[in-house]
């Protein structure tokens, strides 16, 4: 289907269109994208905010929480007016009022093996913004067996790290964070980390929709914000994961 930009999309996302590697044709690209977003807490926050202000089209949200006086340090979509509301709620009305021509869907409900696949089913990107290793998890083997990029951020304190997984091409989740990890309790997050992720994340997000080299694929990009420092490593693939080592795209 053929994407116009009305008027005034045109004068909202001037100053991207302006940038040669976007441009318009770049825009109608982010009006046509279906991104995938689960969780509306500290990544959620800045990444749906981010997404609705460049102009993607369609964003699916998915939380099962309330918001608590405990997120308010990070989760910046959700005010202290809206302690006790469900997120997805409160993360839609902020995100209609930033930009009415995104479709906004925000489902309440914890993702899991059974609806996943039919609730991720027709997106071009998944964004993960969870804190929860099993729902890392069952969104690696979606995004594998729907060949949809997968962008991974977490953090911690004052520390953070971003990739993007591109089925089929680079490492998988679960090649680099192995099957044997331990649960961890609660950690503590400062505000600016998850924000800086997130950040990332959406950039990452928009060069995948519009066709711009230099995704963090194969790399994982990790912040110390105690330092200041930015540090990468080369990530590659475990031929015996048991998720993706036998697996090869169909031709």
């Amino acid at each position: 289907m053929d994407i116009q930009l009305t008027h005034e999309e045109l004068k909202r996302y001037s100053r991207q269109i302006i940038i040669p590697s976007i441009d318009k044709i770049g825009q109608e690209k982010l009006k046509s994208a279906r991104v995938f977003m689960a969780g509306i807490g500290g990544l959620g926050s800045v990444s749906a905010m981010y997404l609705a202000a460049a102009g993607i089209g369609h964003i699916k949200i998915i939380d099962k929480d309330r918001v608590d006086i405990s997120n308010l340090n990070r989760q910046i979509i959700h005010w202290t007016d809206d302690i006790g509301k469900e997120k997805t709620k409160s993360g839609i009305e902020k995100l209609r009022r930033l930009n009415p021509n995104c479709n906004i869907e925000a489902i309440n409900v914890e993702l899991n093996d059974t609806n996943a696949s039919e609730i991720i089913d027709g997106s071009s990107l998944i964004i993960d913004a969870t804190d929860n290793l099993e729902t890392r998890r069952i969104l690696n083997r979606v995004s594998l067996d729907k060949s949809i990029p997968y962008i991974y951020g977490g953090v911690d304190g004052f520390n953070g790290m971003v990739t993007t997984f591109i089925p089929y091409e680079t490492p998988c989740f679960d090649c680099i964070f192995h099957k044997d990890l331990k649960k961890v309790g609660t950690v503590g997050v400062i505000g600016p980390t998850p924000g800086i992720v997130a950040s990332i994340q959406v950039m990452e997000a928009i060069k995948i929709v519009v066709g711009i080299k230099g995704i963090l694929k194969g790399r994982l990009l990790y912040f110390s914000g105690i330092d200041m420092q930015f540090r990468e490593l080369i990530i590659e693939k475990n031929p015996q994961c048991p998720t993706c080592g036998n697996l090869k795209k169909d031709i």
